[in-house]
């Protein structure tokens, strides 16, 4: 939400800077994108939380502000003069759907002017990103974006009989005797719907003007020829209103706000303000009161803090002065209700807060702790660990995937996390025959409405994700899950894909580039087939594959190793410190395809003298110093790694000489 600094000093006395304001909400939990200047001053750019819909308009804002500053906040109290007809004889309201709908309120007014919107309303509306059409209109948007609740503007003479109904869309039948209920929007879109959506109609409820708390309809819409004007100011069940936007794919800033839920006690308020700023820009008369329907009423919730949970929970105390003050300035109205009601810093003190009408999600004595914390200031709790309830123990499979992810690593690979909500028509495209999708039943988006089959889905778009950005080059891998069904049963495995595209080898002095093939990423595969005996290869894989290049991988049978064999890198600039990593009284292994062969002896390689490194740590080493002379020289010769055509038995009675931890791991 853009948030206009000489719009919000309109309602709460700030003398800070726009930088300075920006900083302090988002140390309050307001996350903020950025500060910009245009025209029409500074503009904070607030990234509002799902959670917060009372931060979508800058009274919501302005409230924050004045907790934090501890300023007063300017309530908005309209006061519209009103003549002597009444309202509820000018227009009727009947809510048919009341699970849907839980308040609606009318206004009316008459003799209006419709013209443009002077300067200031279109300098705000469009320092707000938000187009000016004309007067009555823009009134609409500018409180939608002031106080945080949508409203919308009827001609009242197009208004058949003058009475608005509420229902539920018309579905049509199975036999297709009748059509599912159509309407043309605002935005000349002809739309159908489903049973699950609200409408608003009028007169008998046959004919639809509107989309409840999405879209207007376009038969009833404002124009320049409009006198007299009905006001909806209304509150929407926020989980209909979203399985509606999907449904209809038509995101609006009404159905954002409704959506996260809305004060329902602002509706009143809302639609009292727009009558006072329509009589000030387009005249008329406002007839007296308003017709008000509201089944939905809900009594406020008490909810219950005390001191000892606060220090329980976050490992010190808030002063009693400044919890009263921060929960009182954000609504909460806290009460002292513990015996010792005078005592100030009581382990004893307690609260009870009753929940604001726009504090919906504020439902536990944790949700004003977290409210108390974050107006006194994170920082200044102090940093310390929870007591652990219950030692901390490795994951079942820790070693082994740790092992996994060092050999991918060591072949050139980058690890990625992805998500695994895909669409349904992607997943098709990988998912092996006679495989049920997970499908979920609340999906956030029509492009995430299952969860990947295999993991080729998520790694297919993460190499088009990185051609498309100008990445060629990519070798990639996933330790994650897949998701299928088994009748009824959900069943999750764990799963590594792997992926790569683009050079396998680079250009360089001797050599060519040359491009990653099947053949490289089944050398990778044997590699890593190496951890637990290897791979037995097979024809096989799936049908979309090319023939040639696929197959299907089995493990085989480790063979047995002698237990005198330790297979090992020596690490150190001087002989006398090896050191090796032990696994059940064994040194852990080197690389086997570097060196060795696998039958106790190693393979004719020209020496390289390299410096030893850290069993298992698959390190490159660095060439050894010879600034020792000769003698080191010599015995780089006669002691290097290779030890070309010894065999395992005289490298172990040589090095036996040099390392008292290496005699002692093979006496084991």
């Amino acid at each position: 939400m853009k948030v206009v600094y000489n719009w919000l000093k309109d309602l709460v006395d700030v003398s800070a800077t726009p930088q300075e304001l920006a900083s302090r909400l988002a140390l309050s939990g307001t996350n903020i994108g950025g500060v910009e200047n245009g025209p029409h001053g500074a503009v904070i750019e607030a990234e509002v939380s799902s959670n917060r819909p009372d931060c979508l308009g800058h009274y919501g804002i302005a409230r924050e502000v004045a907790t934090i500053y501890k300023l007063p906040l300017k309530h908005v109290s309209p006061k519209p003069a009103e003549v002597a007809a009444k309202a509820d004889g000018a227009v009727k309201v009947e809510i048919q759907a009341p699970e849907l709908c839980g308040r609606f309120t009318a206004r009316v007014i008459r003799n209006v002017k419709i013209q443009p919107s002077p300067k200031w309303l279109k300098d705000r509306l469009e320092a707000s990103g938000v187009a000016s059409i004309s007067n009555v209109v823009d009134i609409s948007n500018y409180v939608m974006i002031e106080l945080g609740h949508p409203l919308h503007t009827f001609d009242y003479d197009k208004v058949r009989d003058h009475k608005i109904v509420v229902r539920r869309a018309k579905p049509g039948d199975a036999a297709g005797k009748a059509a599912p209920e159509k309407m043309r929007t605002l935005d000349g879109i002809e739309r159908t719907f489903d049973s699950n959506i609200c409408m608003i109609s009028d007169g008998d409820g046959s004919r639809a003007i509107g989309i409840g708390g999405i879209m207007g309809g376009a038969e009833t819409e404002i124009s320049f020829s409009t006198k007299n004007v009905l006001i909806e100011c209304a509150w929407f069940e926020p989980v209909a209103i979203r399985r509606a936007t999907r449904f209809l794919k038509l995101h609006t800033e009404a159905s954002t706000r409704f959506g996260r839920g809305a004060d329902p006690e602002m509706a009143e308020l809302a639609s009292r303000r727009a009558a006072e700023l329509i009589l000030q820009l387009a005249g008329g008369e406002l007839l007296a009161g308003v017709v008000d329907v509201y089944p939905g009423k809900r009594a406020p919730k008490k909810i219950r803090v005390t001191r000892a949970e606060i220090l329980r929970v976050m490992g010190a105390d808030v002063p009693d002065k400044q919890m009263e003050a921060s929960l009182g300035a954000l609504g909460f109205a806290p009460v002292r209700i513990d015996q010792i009601r005078g005592a100030e810093g009581s382990l004893l003190a307690a609260w009870e807060c009753t929940q604001p009408s726009w504090r919906a999600e504020v439902e536990r004595e944790i949700d004003l702790i977290e409210e108390i914390a974050r107006i006194y200031g994170l920082d200044k709790f102090p940093p310390r660990l929870p007591a652990a309830r219950q030692g901390a123990a490795r994951l079942p499979h820790y070693e082994a995937e740790t092992r996994l992810r060092q050999r991918l690593i060591g072949l050139g690979y980058r690890e990625i996390l992805t998500i695994p909500h895909v669409a349904e028509e992607r997943d098709a495209l990988f998912r092996p025959e006679n495989i049920a999708p997970a499908r979920l039943s609340n999906p956030l988006s029509e492009e995430a409405n299952v969860l990947r089959s295999t993991g080729i889905v998520t790694m297919a778009a993460a190499i088009e994700w990185n051609l498309n950005h100008g990445q060629r080059n990519a070798r990639l891998f996933e330790i994650g899950r897949h998701y299928r069904l088994n009748g009824s049963e959900s069943v999750e495995t764990r799963v590594l894909t792997i992926g790569a595209t683009g050079e396998a080898r680079e250009k360089g002095l001797y050599d060519t580039a040359r491009d990653f093939s099947f053949a490289d990423l089944k050398g990778d595969l044997d590699s890593i087939g190496e951890l637990c005996g290897g791979f037995r290869w097979e024809d096989g894989g799936a049908e979309w594959l090319h023939a040639a290049r696929r197959g299907s991988a089995a493990l085989r049978a480790a063979a047995k190793i002698s237990e005198r064999r330790a297979r090992f890198f020596i690490v150190a600039r001087r002989w006398n410190k090896i050191l090796g990593r032990y696994e059940n009284g064994s040194i852990a292994g080197h690389r086997r395809n570097s060196f060795d062969r696998g039958d106790g002896s190693f393979p004719r390689q020209k020496c390289s003298c390299r410096e030893i490194f850290a069993a298992g740590a698959g390190d490159v080493s660095k060439p050894r110093s010879n600034a020792d002379g000769g003698a080191n020289r010599r015995f780089q010769q006669k002691n290097c790694c290779c030890l070309r055509k010894k065999s395992w038995r005289a490298t172990s009675r040589q090095l036996k000489k040099h390392s008292a931890k290496l005699r002692s791991a093979l006496q084991s």
